[in-house]
């Protein structure tokens, strides 16, 4: 049955035009109280932002309310900084949220290729070729081993994709029964059915059963319990360098090295999640350059896009072959306007030299951290890769933290009750990042000194 709906009154300055042969203009004016200033027309009022409590009105009433949204609702950004509909400045080190904007907000070369685009031609299927998408595969091809590639439009479609083509091509190397892939407790591969088995948290499985069958999880780091899932069954491993969602956790040179040699043995493959370190964000062009290993299929997606979305499964020559056209598709993977866009964006990772800035200021930013924990003992770990630094806090109070961060001007974001992510754009200065450090060390020690009374409340 459809909700009743209230019927509009008719517009006091309409009923006047009505009724004194008036036109609406002139209506609206007469209405207007003495000295008062003009009412905006419609179409003024559709040239106005709506306020802050007006989007989140809307967002309540009508979107589905899957996130825990902050309170904030942002306008603009440039670089490394983001304002708000009220004009409030903040120092993003989440790269827009989740790493997915590595690049910087609104980058000018970026935003060209873009515009430029549009002008052009915006979505075409991949029923026909693509010029840029095929350079796009191109270029990419000369940063990995994995010279083939599938774009699609998400970490999640990427992740789907390589585990369909792992277990085609197992199945077609060792048999019908070889199906099962290996994946780390605390991993995270995305929100779809397939990646989200694969994901090791229930919490995120939890009221979507039956699940997919054919995944088994290792504790991280754990080479013992590797070696001892892997049975003729297993179809391929697939685990993140550096647990990402989970708090910034790096894989060990033991584990992946372990993981790579056990994957040669039993000629399956190596399945690497580089959706969030991908791209320059540990220092490396690929997260897996520190381990001194090769994956036979690696994804990609976040940083890609430089803001659009955009993801990819690379897949070795060999591994590749197990795909045959109508195996897979996406309807609006690589589409002109993603493809020119992450162009652009791999473009300025070159010319901007941000892998290795991304190593240098990472450098920079743990030093500020550990200065920090030395001067008032805060942390029990700092770690990461790069600009992909993870921070657990002694006390409980990550969540209080990132909302009074917030609050400060700062966006970080918690992963857990103890534990903070700072993902900051690649192209971050060194002040705004020394600045957003001494916010950080400010809202800690305010939150670390409230906490006792909090409790006795």
């Amino acid at each position: 049955m459809s909700p009743t709906r209230t019927l509009p009154t008719t517009p006091p300055a309409l009923s006047v035009a009505i009724t004194e042969g008036l036109t609406l203009s002139e209506a609206r004016a007469a209405a207007e109280p003495a000295g008062a200033s003009p009412s905006p027309s419609r179409d003024e009022y559709a040239d106005m932002p709506p306020s802050a409590e007006q989007v989140i009105a809307w967002d309540q009433q009508n979107i589905l309310q899957t996130y825990a949204r902050l309170p904030v609702v942002m306008e603009r950004g440039e670089g490394a900084l983001l304002w708000d509909v009220n004009d409030k400045r903040y120092i993003d080190l989440e790269s827009g949220g989740r790493a997915g904007n590595a690049l910087g907000h609104a980058h000018p070369k970026i935003a060209q290729a873009l515009a430029d685009q549009a002008r052009k031609l915006l979505y075409l299927s991949n029923d026909f070729y693509n010029p840029h998408a095929a350079k796009l595969a191109h270029e990419l091809a000369a940063t990995t081993n994995c010279t083939r590639v599938f774009f699609q439009n998400s970490g999640a479609e990427a992740n789907e994709c390589a585990i369909k083509l792992a277990r085609k091509y197992a199945k077609r190397e060792h048999g019908a029964s070889c199906v099962e892939i290996v994946t780390a407790v605390n991993s995270f591969h995305g929100r779809t059915l397939g990646a989200l088995t694969a994901t090791g948290q229930p919490k995120y499985q939890e009221g979507y059963e039956p699940l997919p069958g054919g995944f088994t999880y290792v504790p991280f780091n754990d080479v013992a319990a590797l070696e001892a899932a892997v049975g003729l069954q297993t179809a391929a491993l697939m685990f993140e360098p550096i647990l990402g969602e989970s708090g910034c956790y790096p894989a060990t040179k033991e584990f992946l090295q372990a993981a790579r040699r056990i994957c040669d043995e039993r000629d399956i493959p190596l399945l690497l999640d580089e959706v969030q370190t991908g791209y320059g964000r540990t220092g490396k062009f690929w997260a897996y350059e520190h381990y001194g290993i090769e994956p036979d299929v690696v994804t990609l997606a976040k940083a890609m896009g430089g803001g659009l979305p955009m993801g990819a499964c690379f897949a070795t020559e060999a591994v590749a072959s197990a795909f045959a056209p109508g195996d897979h598709g996406c309807t609006f993977g690589g589409n002109p306007a993603s493809a020119a866009t992450a162009l652009a964006a791999l473009e300025v990772m070159r010319e901007e030299s941000l892998v290795e800035e991304s190593a240098r200021k990472g450098d920079r930013l743990l030093s500020l951290l550990e200065e920090m924990d030395r001067r008032h003992g805060l942390f029990s770990e700092i770690r990461g890769e790069g600009l992909m630094v993870g921070v657990d806090l002694k006390e409980p109070l990550a969540r209080e933290v990132m909302l009074a961060a917030l609050d400060a001007g700062l966006v970080i974001s918690a992963s857990g009750p103890h534990t903070l992510r700072l993902l900051p754009a690649l192209v971050i200065p060194d002040a705004l990042l020394e600045e957003a450090v001494s916010i950080l060390e400010t809202v800690i020690l305010q939150q670390v000194q409230q906490a006792p009374q909090k409790g006795a409340h």
